[in-house]
């Protein structure tokens, strides 16, 4: 008898998200298996007890997510995962934590996009990732600097934006990356050089206001992931598709929240079927995380 696909999905928070349920099972896992406020020193047992109970040729049929809403624990998780593995009994893991790996993945690769009408890339452009001291601004900001873009993390207190632009240097970034961290009060001057604006803040919350986008002279392309009104950037809304910010007198283009969904669920149903199509005999297992979410993202627009 064919054994079926199982996804077992990990999350140190106390439930797991019914969004990424909903996504694995659009992506044709058969069965989700919850598991709540883990540790990563748990993380060991539960893989070994999930990769030797079905042999293997059943193991190729098995899957673990990793959620949450910090990325470095979802990192460790993951890392632990790839470490608790006993070949031939290996199988692929992916980590998306409060789904900020695909959304930061979709934003930037759509601001990308955007960005190669005026000729010009990540390489080189200046972006401000506001209210990016959370997931996906911490992500949004690595993927960028990665890309070869001067990012800085602005946030609400200067020390704290200073501590996340250092962790994701250090811990995201390989060493490769220079994030700085500045403060909101700040923003008049900073949005002076930005091309780039990624807005990252908690719904509900405008971090750019329209006086702001009027007096950013070199604003090429602007991106907001809240839905929630208020905008987090004035005058662009969910629907914005690559069209023009009202009040931007530099001819800038918005990528609202809806846009940006779009793609990441794409990005997000792409990773979970290549975790499910793994299952041939000489297949080896992945281990997915921002940066195979970002060469999705990439990919699917080429194909769009």
């Amino acid at each position: 008898m064919e054994k079926a696909f199982i996804l077992h999905m990990f999350t140190p928070e106390k439930n797991l998200s019914p969004f990424d349920v909903n996504m694995a099972v659009d992506a044709g896992w058969l069965s989700t298996v919850p598991y709540s406020q883990l540790d990563p020193t748990e993380i060991p047992m539960l893989v070994q007890d999930a990769i030797f109970s079905r042999g293997p040729s059943g193991v190729r049929r098995t899957g673990i997510f990793i959620g949450g809403r910090d990325v470095k624990l979802a990192l460790e998780m993951l890392n632990a995962a790839k470490q608790s593995m006993v070949p031939p009994f290996e199988v692929s893991v992916f980590a998306d934590p409060s789904g900020s790996f695909t959304t930061a993945a979709a934003m930037v690769a759509l601001v990308e996009n955007e960005l190669l009408k005026y000729g010009q890339g990540l390489e080189g452009a200046n972006v401000l990732c506001l209210g990016g001291t959370g997931p996906v601004g911490q992500i949004a900001a690595v993927l960028a600097a990665q890309a070869g873009a001067h990012v800085t993390i602005v946030g609400r207190q200067l020390e704290k934006a200073q501590a996340v632009a250092a962790l994701c240097n250090a811990e995201y970034g390989d060493g490769k990356t220079k994030i700085e961290g500045n403060a909101d009060a700040n923003k008049q001057e900073l949005i002076q050089h930005a091309d780039v604006v990624f807005a990252t803040a908690a719904a509900g919350i405008q971090v750019l206001s329209a006086e702001l986008v009027g007096a950013a002279p070199k604003l090429k392309v602007a991106a907001d992931v809240n839905a929630v009104p208020p905008s987090g950037i004035a005058g662009l809304d969910p629907f914005h598709k690559g069209t023009p910010i009202k009040g931007s007198n530099s001819g800038a283009v918005g990528l609202g929240a809806l846009a940006i969904g779009n793609l990441k669920y794409q990005t997000q149903n792409k990773l979970l079927t290549l975790m499910r199509f793994q299952n041939r005999k000489n297949d080896k297992p992945v281990y997915l995380h921002y940066e195979h979410a970002f060469e999705a993202a990439r990919s699917l627009i080429k194909k769009s």
